[in-house]
């Protein structure tokens, strides 16, 4: 065969190779044709450490004044100043109102007990039949607080007390196959709706018979809430023991209540008419229970 023919031949028989373009190799500075964003790193690195001057690519101007920053956005600076005024009106509305009816202050020395105060209490809402002292201490015109007077009401037991009490007649609902979440909240709106009504009784009572006395509402709340100490022995002792426990030891804290508040409540009816507190003149007695002249 021909020589031609034979070169013919094979080349109609051998794949033909893709050709090859060289490309040019990136001189430094030019473009990648194959990135498709502009690289900015070497420039960065370029720039380490270079100081930018302010008002650059991504560096805000700082503002030197406050009032070219209220010039450079008006409306949301407007905005904020009126937001914040708004909301100081509102802060300072609200402490005058809670004071007049939540006496936030106030309740803060009905909660100043300690562990010696709880213990102490507790012994006399059980057996007030030794306490001889029943006056409340007084200093400096305002009575002491209840940690250094366990005659001084608090609201720490009260409140510990009907938690305590709202629990245990859950405890004896449960023994008894009774129990339930609608029962449980039933039983703790009716003790708070007594608790209510009581105090409304007795203030009523005090307003139709124009006796003036220095107990606060928030005393009797406490006065009326120690009742709670005794429902909880009742409802552990009837339990333990059955009915005969649980009115036994009711009947005793009933008694015993009433032995406590009976000299407690006239007492401070007594301390409202006494001459020597008329005037602004009030009988200070000090922690130590020594009684000063009147001031």
């Amino acid at each position: 065969m021909h020589p031609a023919g034979l070169a013919a031949a094979a080349a109609a028989g051998t794949p033909r190779l893709p050709s090859k373009r060289r490309i040019p190799v990136s001189q430094p500075g030019m473009a990648d044709p194959h990135q498709l964003f502009d690289d900015t790193s070497s420039a960065q690195s370029r720039g380490y450490g270079a100081q930018r001057a302010p008002g650059g690519l991504g560096y805000p101007a700082a503002s030197a004044t406050p009032q070219a920053a209220f010039l450079a956005d008006p409306v949301s600076n407007m905005a904020m100043a009126y937001g914040s005024s708004l909301a100081a009106q509102g802060k300072e509305l609200v402490d005058k109102n809670i004071d007049r009816f939540i006496p936030v202050t106030k309740l803060k020395y009905y909660f100043a007990v300690d562990t010696m105060y709880v213990g102490r209490k507790l012994g006399l809402l059980f057996f007030p039949y030794l306490h001889q002292d029943w006056e409340v201490q007084y200093q400096q015109d305002t009575p002491v607080a209840p940690r250094f007077d366990v005659n001084a009401p608090d609201l720490y037991i009260p409140a510990m007390a009907f938690i305590t009490y709202v629990l245990v007649a859950g405890l004896a609902l449960g023994t008894q196959d009774r129990f339930s979440p609608d029962l449980l909240g039933l039983q703790a709106s009716s003790a708070l709706a007594w608790l209510t009504l009581e105090v409304v009784a007795i203030l009523l009572s005090l307003y139709l018979v124009t006796v003036n006395t220095d107990l606060t509402t928030i005393d009797l709340v406490a006065f009326l809430g120690y009742k709670y100490v005794g429902m909880i022995g009742g409802v552990l002792m009837g339990l333990l023991f059955g009915k005969i426990g649980y009115y036994l030891v009711l009947g005793w804290c009933c008694v015993a209540i009433f032995v406590f508040m009976f000299p407690l409540l006239p007492g401070a009816v007594a301390h409202a008419h006494n001459p020597s507190t008329l005037g602004g003149r009030s009988r200070r007695i000090t922690r130590s229970g020594d009684r000063d002249h009147p001031g």
